[in-house]
């Protein structure tokens, strides 16, 4: 379980049980699922753990590779985090937000980038003192900058009322950037260079997020149209919250 999915048997559960109260579950009518929802989660889970092609991952569980598309396609937007809304924090709130770039094979949500590939630039924002995922943004193409993509990827919405970090690409946004350079290149004051140190100590804390989300391998080449990043993005996000807090 842990190689296949990054996760615990017991937070497998958790994430199982998460997707059934959305309305996993098969009701109704109509043509009933192959698979029962467990295996439906743990095949979504391997798929973006593995990122193998959906012919790999369909017999891998005994399926076509047709109803592993549809697999995916239904339970994708059910085992994400929660879309970026207005929300409220309280002032002593600190969070992080930095870009990545994800490569995807979709053009119509991706662009040349400067990793040399087709990617989408995703707005990620994480809490600095649990290090959790709080929201992740709307791909935006990946040749966009982040002070652009803050606003048109919807997580500015998230992060009302907190104090939010940022590096220095998120200049006119309001967030807390470090302090520049003079232009006439003289050095920064002793107290600003101390808080300089301070600010990069406590941002680096959305790299390593970075570092443990593209884990999920869906996140180095994604292979999913429309919407199906953001679904995946989102899913890796919530599949990391369940393997940080157990």
């Amino acid at each position: 379980m842990p190689t296949f999915t990054g996760l615990s048997v017991r937070q497998f559960d958790k994430l199982v049980g998460i997707v059934r109260r959305r309305g996993g579950e098969q009701t109704g009518a109509g043509r009933r699922w192959g698979l029962p929802l467990a295996d439906r989660v743990l095949l979504v889970a391997v798929y973006y753990r593995t990122n193998l092609t959906l012919r790999q991952t369909a017999l891998l569980f005994g399926i076509s590779k047709s109803a592993a598309g549809r697999v995916v396609d239904h339970l994708g937007p059910l085992l994400a985090l929660h879309p970026a809304g207005r929300r409220r924090h309280s002032p002593d709130t600190v969070l992080i937000v930095d870009g990545t770039l994800v490569p995807t094979r979709d053009r119509t949500v991706a662009a040349s980038s400067k990793n040399y590939r087709f990617s989408a630039n995703l707005q990620v924002v994480i809490d600095a003192d649990t290090r959790l995922t709080v929201a992740v943004g709307r791909p935006v193409p990946g040749n966009r900058n982040d002070c652009r993509a803050y606003t048109d990827s919807g997580v500015d919405a998230a992060c009302a009322g907190a104090a939010v970090l940022a590096e220095g690409g998120y200049q006119g946004t309001g967030l807390v950037i470090p302090y520049r350079k003079p232009a006439d290149s003289r050095r920064l004051p002793g107290w600003k260079e101390d808080l300089n140190r301070t600010h990069r100590q406590v941002r680096a804390r959305v790299e390593h997020a970075f570092a443990h989300v593209k884990s999920w391998k869906i996140l180095r080449d994604c292979r999913l149209k429309g919407e199906g990043v953001w679904h995946a993005a989102r899913g890796v996000a919530l599949m990391r919250n369940l393997a940080m807090t157990g």
